[in-house]
């Protein structure tokens, strides 16, 4: 069979396929597995044409230099109101523009101005900084999980609390409105709720940083968010700032411990790996960020036209960005489908690439590399107590992950 000239090895294909839509079926029995139909795809065609749930021809990137490229070229516009919603279930109708503050939905120059103002705050050696308050609290809330006794769900006594801690102590918001926080956040993050759920949760954040705000210009204290009320933003602008970051800041970490926990109890040898080498914990982190991408799924909407893979992407047409499949592309990252703490898995995708990689990178790095030695050094007979197909999946979410994870230990 002929080979296409630019890519080696791969079997020439027609100009125009027939459309696919994208694969969302995780194969049974594989919860760490990206759906099935994305390697297939990825394999023989890294960018294909895709049919959206609202009849939108689009494009499905899964090859991981088209992914990286695509993330890194200004061509390409991160504006929510000029792409096309791509996982079925969802908005069918016409997008709304970014919420004030919401970096992921902006280009520049908007997103340059709010991120130069942000970058500072979140700088590898600030972050780095925070890492003997991460180590108090993991140890807190491990010291309450072992005196309740022998069974717990790690997603509500360690997951969750502990980002929720980190990140309402470093902007300055009251803890004890985390579960308020949080079900505004899911609701964010589901990909089945409606935009009036939507629209409504993200309200709710803004009108309780709003307040919060309006509190710091009156009193400042020592946060982030008392930091940001010297600067020349916008009420508006701090509170939209404020409730973008809390929100990822409380459900992508939280996820990232449970669902990395899930995967090291279903990885006996990797878990026995992390147990006898804390010092290993940099490299698992980098590692679980990679094999479980748990932020699996974006999109960008061409501003003009761009030749990429061989093919012609159209001035507005929307490309969905399979990072999951990206960050398992084997011409990147060897035997991709092999959870190996001992792999050097720098530069996967997990937190994008470009002008929107993720401005709290280094804070879910601290956090991660503190708490899942932690916790599995104190407990060293760690097992799940239920098995695993009975671990109930984040499913239809934006963020993948587990709902709860029900873990036993023997008392010492």
């Amino acid at each position: 069979m002929p080979l296409h000239p630019e890519l080696p090895g791969r079997p020439e294909l027609p100009e125009h396929p027939e459309p696919v839509t994208l694969p969302t079926d995780r194969p049974a029995g594989c919860p760490f597995d990206p759906p099935a139909g994305l390697a297939a795809l990825r394999t023989e065609r890294p960018l294909t044409r895709m049919r959206y749930p609202d009849g939108h021809m689009g494009w499905l990137a899964t090859g991981y230099s088209a992914v990286r490229a695509i993330h890194a070229d200004p061509r390409f516009s991160s504006r929510y109101e000029l792409m096309h919603y791509p996982l079925e279930g969802g908005y069918t109708g016409e997008l709304p523009p970014a919420p004030v503050g919401d970096l992921t939905g902006l280009d520049a120059p908007e997103h340059t101005r709010y991120r130069r103002l942000l970058m500072g705050k979140f700088t590898v050696r600030r972050m780095r900084q925070l890492t003997s308050r991460v180590e108090e609290i993991a140890g807190e809330h491990l010291d309450a999980m072992e005196r309740r006794g022998p069974t717990a769900d790690l997603v509500e006594a360690y997951a969750k609390p502990l980002p929720a801690l980190m990140i309402c102590e470093l902007l300055g918001v009251p803890y004890e409105g985390r579960e308020v926080f949080q079900r505004h956040a899911e609701t964010v993050m589901t990909q089945n709720a409606t935009m009036d759920e939507v629209t409504a949760a993200m309200a709710a954040l803004q009108d309780i940083l709003s307040q919060l705000v309006s509190a710091k210009r009156a009193e400042p204290t020592d946060d982030l968010l008392s930091d940001l009320t010297t600067t020349d933003l916008t009420d508006e602008e701090l509170a939209g700032i404020g409730s973008f970051l809390l929100a990822a800041g409380l459900d992508t970490t939280a996820n990232m411990l449970a669902h990395g926990t899930f995967a090291l109890l279903c990885h006996p040898d990797q878990l026995a790996a992390l147990r006898a080498d804390p010092g290993l914990a940099d490299q698992a982190v980098e590692e679980l960020l990679r094999y479980l991408t748990i932020a699996h799924t974006g999109a960008r909407s061409a501003l003009e036209d761009v030749e990429l893979e061989g093919q012609l992407i159209k001035a507005g047409e929307t490309v969905t960005l399979s990072i999951q499949a990206a960050n398992r592309d084997p011409e990147r990252f060897p035997d991709p489908d092999t959870l190996d703490l001992h792999r050097k898995a720098t530069g996967h995708l997990s937190f994008g690439h470009g002008i929107h990689q993720c401005l709290g990178q280094q804070l879910a790095r601290v956090e991660m590399r503190v708490a899942l030695p932690a916790l599995v050094t104190r407990f060293p007979t760690l097992r799940l107590a239920v098995p695993p197909e009975e671990v109930t999946l984040r499913h239809r979410m934006n963020i993948y992950g587990v709902h709860r994870l029900p873990v036993t230990w023997d008392e010492r």
